[in-house]
């Protein structure tokens, strides 16, 4: 009842005039995004690709280009990165690619005190990117290491452990069954996932619920993070078989396994301290599993993967809960 001027389907002709050979409506509106000469829609593409690696884009507000938004950092790599990103036919995995391969990304992360002073949040590209992995890397990383990651691209969506019960307290109508065997280790990529009752592992570690859109996902460090690390089904699951390998490959040698268990899991070597730490969190497991017999055979029927019945269940449930301690280590949450 207050109409105003007729209007047609348009685009700002400020960023680039529409081209009168081009329909209009969501070809025409597809060409024009992506022409050669709108640069916007690569520049978001590439700093949204920069912000995965770097833990925050060339422009810091992934969200707003416009004029409340931040200035680039790098303005100059922006553009640059967006004109290699066209004249690449839009190739996404060439320009992962080019930025893990660059000098830039090789750097180490570690920075003097007067660097952290001066470039605190790592503006000037200084260092190399450190921040902590994302829910889906986090779980992803945990069956890498394990051994237990399937690798299968494609798809329907795969059901990992959730807490029993979850969906109906949700009042979703529905019950929520975990797959078995090779599905419940798909990549996270491919979690079913229901809006009104998400997976809570993975929405404790930042995901978002998905019923509205996000540019960017704002990381937390909460208790409940390192909960989840120390109790979640798949993590002890991956624990528990990392440490099923390593047992056997060292012929059950502890110290051997603790090197290459935290090697796998930290992407270093343990030092001396470390050791000596772990040695005696293994020993002091050991002692109380030894006692709580039945404790240990719980801890090793956690997840689908059975347990070798060679293996002393003691030895293995101490071992198991000393490689569940490394994953709260910062190197293993930690992209550094």
């Amino acid at each position: 009842d207050a109409r105003g001027d007729e209007v047609q389907p348009g685009t700002p002709a400020g960023i680039l005039p529409f081209d009168p050979a081009w329909p209009r409506n969501r070809l025409g509106l597809a060409r024009w995004l992506t022409d050669r000469r709108n640069p916007l829609t690569a520049r978001v593409a590439v700093n949204r690709a920069w912000r995965q690696h770097f833990g925050r884009g060339l422009v810091a507000t992934d969200e707003d280009f416009g004029s409340q938004g931040r200035w680039p950092s790098h303005p100059e790599l922006l553009d640059w990165l967006a004109g290699w990103f066209m004249d690449h036919q839009w190739d996404l995995k060439s320009l992962h690619q080019l930025i893990v391969m660059s000098a830039t990304y090789q750097q180490s992360s570690r920075a003097s005190a007067e660097l952290l002073a001066r470039d605190p949040t790592n503006d000037l590209l200084a260092r190399g990117p450190k921040h902590r992995l994302s829910a889906e890397q986090l779980r992803d990383q945990a069956l890498v290491v394990s051994g237990l990651l399937t690798p299968d691209i494609g798809g329907p969506s795969a059901k990992p452990y959730q807490p029993a019960g979850l969906w109906e307290e949700a009042g979703t109508g529905k019950s929520y069954t975990p797959d078995k065997g090779a599905r419940l280790y798909r990549r996270s990529l491919y979690t079913f996932w229901r809006r009104t009752a998400p997976p809570p592992s993975m929405m404790t570690f930042d995901a978002t619920s998905r019923e509205v859109c996000t540019a960017k996902r704002e990381p937390t460090a909460t208790p409940l993070q390192s909960l989840v690390l120390l109790n979640d089904p798949q993590f002890i699951e991956a624990a528990r078989v990392l440490a099923a390998r390593l047992w056997r490959d060292s012929a059950g040698d502890v110290a051997k396994c603790i090197e290459s268990g935290f090697l796998a899991l930290a992407g270093r070597s343990v030092d001396a301290a470390e050791r000596a730490m772990l040695l005696k969190l293994f020993a002091r497991q050991r002692e109380r599993f030894a006692v709580q017999a039945e404790a240990a055979r719980q801890i090793i029927k956690i997840g689908e993967q059975p347990a070798d019945a060679n293996q002393p269940p003691v030895d293995l449930a101490a071992l198991t809960l000393v490689f569940n301690t490394v994953m709260n280590y910062d190197e293993f949450v930690t992209k550094r």
